[in-house]
């Protein structure tokens, strides 16, 4: 089989290694430094991996509250005209941070070109980046050019000083770039410095010096986030160091510039802004960086083989654990923890793949790692979740686009979130987490991802694309001092605040218990004869058929001892008694039943690829409709039901808030999920479409209905 991640024996890591330290000095003789290929193709029969992350996000049934923080006002790209539909945003706000003066003000750069500082959830232009800049500045095109990243030195209440990154048209300036790719030029990234005349003024008034200007070919994949260590403190070893994360310009995946060391791109920088000892003079290169004084070398290499490095931050409780959310080609979205000399592997590497730059199939361009594949010292991701294919495309992956890194909670709003790695896919503005004690580099597996819910201040269930107002979030993280976390969309330009979190379907289903209600007198059938019930089990033994009326189970029983519930907790064990060589076997629990054309019930099948099975369905005069959330328009959430063994299932449904949610095995976290208040009140029941099985150690508990 293809190794894949989760299940990856020849991806070791030989990160700090000796064996590493030695293939790294002896890489180092050779005039230009590259890390030696590997023929993707060069060895026979090597089938290609189309499902990479084959494991889909856990739903955590963990729920983020949120509310409304701030709001910007529209901005336009400059100069024009924009053709990329992609680019017209409300507002392009692109990060938050707290200013380190403990003003408590909050400073946000938009894309194109204003820098807010906002105060008391208000924002006011502190500095027009793109007006200052004059007419070189450029954000009409290209995800990330424009006025892309503002960072504030540990000094600047003292120093005034701070940083940003912004891009030009080349063709619109006299400037030369210190550093260009092997293409031609179009655009360069420029890293300014700007020392503010008055640090607590609420405009900028001042001066500013370049740094560092990279030139690019793409319009993408250019300086993508520029930050200094807040964890550190003076006498750290990268106090005051700033880190700049340089993408492949979008020109990597061809010409392999992510592996060499004598250019920025593709690269994570570490400089010394207030040094001089560059080729520039105008900023210093660490003596501790791993490339420092190798000759044929850029010094100010922190770590290289990127793509794409969009977000990195550090923990609070690890202050030299560095995370990246790093964008991919084809299919990996991956989460790295970055240490100094690291090599992603990027153009060679997609993840813990090999890329097969010449594959003719779209589907084949990732490979399992060679046996050999240790020799590399490449470095693989601690979390990663695979994308979801153009249409068209036969193969398989289960979420999203790209990445957006974030942040690990050490805050005190949110407790139930502290040592979670938040992170999420910056187009469709999913929620994810990863536990950091499962992130661990050269391990066998990743960490599990885990979906986090969205709830506003009433308790409501809502999602990012309806916070924002459209399909495309266009989502991103911020922190601030206290650790505690925010969310920005370009969408509309707002900023929500995370104020707590709340556990989903959580509401008091204690009051009146069924148990030992298996007897045949509790029960009714849909068609007596299909049943018996053997002591303490209730059994479905012959398959039930298609009746008239809308689509629903073919053949359940009703429990009708005790009262009609409100809030209900159904706990109980199932088997599904079809032999497993027969497909799509399934078993239903029914529950808010009024009549047998009006009731919820959860559909817990063997296969999760066709519309009806494996669900949460609700069944109102009509044909059944499917409610669960995990349901994508081609999968749904894993298989519940892939043998002949006996299970747990839970089922709870709140008749409030109409939030329902399916247990299986044990797990602490939910199968499926769903919200809808059709039904009120009603019975619990069991049953299957057309299979045969059974249910045991039932157990009903819950709120008697109103009425």
């Amino acid at each position: 089989m293809p190794a894949q991640f989760g299940s990856r024996p020849n991806s070791r890591s030989f990160r700090s290694s000796p064996l590493l330290l030695a293939l790294m000095a002896l890489a180092l003789l050779v005039p230009v430094l590259t890390a030696t290929p590997f023929t993707a193709r060069a060895a026979e029969a090597v089938d290609s991996v189309r499902d990479p992350v084959p494991q889909q996000p856990i739903e955590s049934g963990l729920g983020l509250v949120v509310e409304e923080y701030a709001a910007f006002p529209k901005t336009e790209p400059v100069p024009g005209p924009v053709t990329d539909p992609r680019l017209r945003r409300h507002a392009r706000i692109n990060f938050l941070s707290e200013l380190p003066d403990r003003s408590g003000r909050m400073a946000v750069p938009d894309l194109n070109g204003r820098l807010y500082l906002v105060e008391n959830g208000r924002p006011h232009v502190y500095l027009d980046v793109a007006a200052t800049v004059g007419p070189a500045f450029f954000a009409s095109s290209g995800m990330g050019s424009g006025f892309g990243f503002v960072t504030f030195a540990p000094d600047f209440r003292r120093t005034g000083r701070f940083y940003t990154v912004h891009t030009e048209k080349a063709d619109a300036t006299t400037a030369r770039p210190d550093y260009v790719q092997q293409a031609v030029t179009n655009y360069h990234g420029v890293v300014t410095e700007w020392t503010a005349d008055d640090p607590a003024a609420g405009t900028f008034a001042g001066s500013r010096r370049e740094v560092l200007r990279i030139g690019f070919s793409g319009g993408g994949h250019g300086i993508q986030q520029i930050d200094f260590n807040p964890t550190s403190r003076p006498g750290d070893h990268d106090h005051g160091l700033l880190y700049i994360a340089a993408g492949d310009g979008a020109q990597g995946v061809n010409n392999g510039e992510p592996q060499d060391l004598s250019l920025p791109h593709g690269k994570i920088l570490r400089i010394d802004p207030r040094g001089h000892g560059s080729a520039n003079g105008r900023y210093g290169i660490p003596a501790s960086n791993p490339f420092a004084g190798t000759d044929g070398a850029l010094g100010e290499i922190y770590a290289y083989g990127m793509r794409d490095p969009h977000r990195f931050s550090w923990d609070a409780a690890s202050p030299h654990r560095l995370y990246l959310g790093h964008i991919g080609e084809h299919a990996i979205e991956g989460v790295y923890e970055v240490r100094a000399g690291d090599n992603l592997g990027w153009s060679e590497r997609e993840g813990a793949f090999v890329y097969d730059k010449a594959a003719a199939d779209p589907c084949d361009r990732l490979l399992p790692l060679p046996a050999d594949d240790a020799k590399y010292g490449y470095t693989y991701p601690v979390a990663a979740y695979d994308h979801d294919p153009p249409a068209g495309w036969n193969c398989r992956s289960d979420l999203g686009r790209a990445i957006v890194g974030g942040f690990v909670y050490r805050g005190t709003l949110a407790p139930a979130l502290r040592g979670k790695y938040l992170y999420g896919d910056l187009v469709d503005g999913r929620l994810l987490y990863s536990e950091t004690r499962e992130m661990r580099r050269g391990s066998d597996r990743l960490a599990d991802a885990y979906r986090l819910m969205l709830f506003d201040r009433t308790g409501k269930r809502v999602t990012m694309p309806e916070l924002a107002g459209d399909s495309r979030v266009d989502i991103r993280f911020g922190q601030d001092a206290r650790g505690e976390l925010y969310l920005l969309s370009k969408a509309n330009g707002k900023i929500w605040k995370v104020t707590g979190t709340r556990q989903f379907a959580e509401c008091r289903t204690t009051g009146t218990t069924l148990t030992h209600v298996t007897g045949q007198r509790n029960w009714t059938p849909v068609t007596p004869a299909k049943w018996t019930f053997p002591r303490g089990r209730v059994t479905l033994a012959e398959a039930g058929s298609a009746r008239p009326g809308p689509r629903r189970p073919f053949e359940y029983a009703v429990l009708n001892a005790g009262p009609r519930f409100g809030n209900t907790r159904i706990d109980a064990e199932v088997r599904l008694d079809t032999p497993v060589e027969i497909s799509n076997r399934d078993v239903v629990i029914v529950f808010g039943h009024q009549s047998d054309t009006r009731f919820y019930y959860a559909h817990l099948s063997s296969d999760n690829t066709i519309y009806p099975h494996n669900g949460i369905f609700v069944v109102n005069d009509a044909d059944r409709l499917r409610l669960d959330h995990q349901w994508n328009g081609s999968t749904g959430a894993p298989p519940a039901v892939t043998d002949a063994a006996w299970h747990d299932v839970r089922v709870v449904h709140c008749a409030d808030s109409g939030e329902i949610a399916v247990y299986a095995d044990g797990s602490k976290h939910p199968l499926m999920t769903a919200v809808d208040t059709t039904f009120a009140a009603g019975r619990v029941g069991f049953g299957s479409f057309d299979n045969v099985g059974s249910l045991r150690n039932l157990k009903v508990s819950g709120q008697r209905a109103r009425q």
